[in-house]
């Protein structure tokens, strides 16, 4: 009998933000493949299943995607209810496509299980509105690990005309800035990095555009993710409640809500 593979978004971090369907398909799972971003909290609610750790870390030895691929169609050939256990969202640069195609290839039932994107819990977590009337309209979420992903993108942007979010975008930060400075962005437009959204390592730099490159990396959140945020409604959280500062770009703990 075939079993069945869930992609499953494991949100932010903050257990509290997976969806009542990722839950149940946790708990009734026989094996867990998580990526290394997955919060530890999480992984616990699947307590029946064998689990294992697959994820991705840049420059770092890693399971290869087939080699995953191959384990997904394997394990549920075998009747076994799998969950591919993904940060953020499965669709939203989690290879779920990639993994989705291989299991059709294989004639492999499985279904997708959306979960809440660091795109845009990070932002909302710190007070920032990714679109917001008369100053946002619109959101752009990049892959910031190469020039190659991020740069078609913002070289067609007519300067502030939408929010830019960049995920995995830490270590191009300085070279993103400067395409945008060249692409006619205001110095000052508002920017900010948010560091572990929703957990409570949870820390942010809030600037300006211009001060983007040398955003200063809070103690102890050398490899935490990061996602920066660029737009107009980034000074909106100096009036939401957010733990900010006064646009000098000095650290601050980060918002996460009540």
């Amino acid at each position: 009998m075939s079993g069945l593979v869930s992609l499953v978004g494991a949100g932010p971090g903050d257990p509290e933000l997976l969806t009542l369907k990722a839950l149940r398909r946790l708990r009734e799972a026989d094996l867990v493949l998580y990526d290394a971003l997955v919060a530890p909290q999480v992984v616990a609610l699947a307590p029946q299943a064998r689990r294992f750790c697959v994820g991705k870390r840049g420059f770092r030895p890693s399971v290869s995607q087939h080699t995953i691929n191959r384990l997904l169609v394997r394990a549920a050939q075998r009747g076994q209810r799998v969950v591919r256990l993904k940060g953020g969202d499965p669709f939203v640069f989690g290879r779920g496509g990639e993994e989705a195609l291989a299991l059709v290839a294989a004639g492999q039932p499985f279904e997708v299980v959306p979960g809440v994107s660091s795109a845009l819990a990070a932002p909302a977590l710190a007070g920032v509105p990714v679109t917001h009337r008369g100053l946002s309209s619109g959101v752009l979420v990049v892959s910031g690990h190469a020039e190659a992903a991020w740069w078609p993108a913002l070289s067609a942007l007519e300067p502030q005309s939408v929010t830019v979010v960049i995920l995995m975008g830490l270590a191009t930060r300085d070279a993103v800035a400067t395409a945008l400075l060249e692409r006619g962005w205001p110095r000052d437009t508002p920017a900010a990095v948010l560091w572990s959204a929703s957990t409570p390592e949870a820390a942010s730099w809030r600037g300006t555009l211009a001060g983007l490159g040398a955003a200063e990396v809070p103690s102890g959140s050398d490899d935490a993710p990061a996602t920066v945020v660029v737009g107009r409604v980034v000074a909106l959280a100096a009036r939401l409640g957010g733990a900010v500062e006064d646009g000098t770009g000095k650290l601050s703990a980060g918002f996460v809500g009540a």
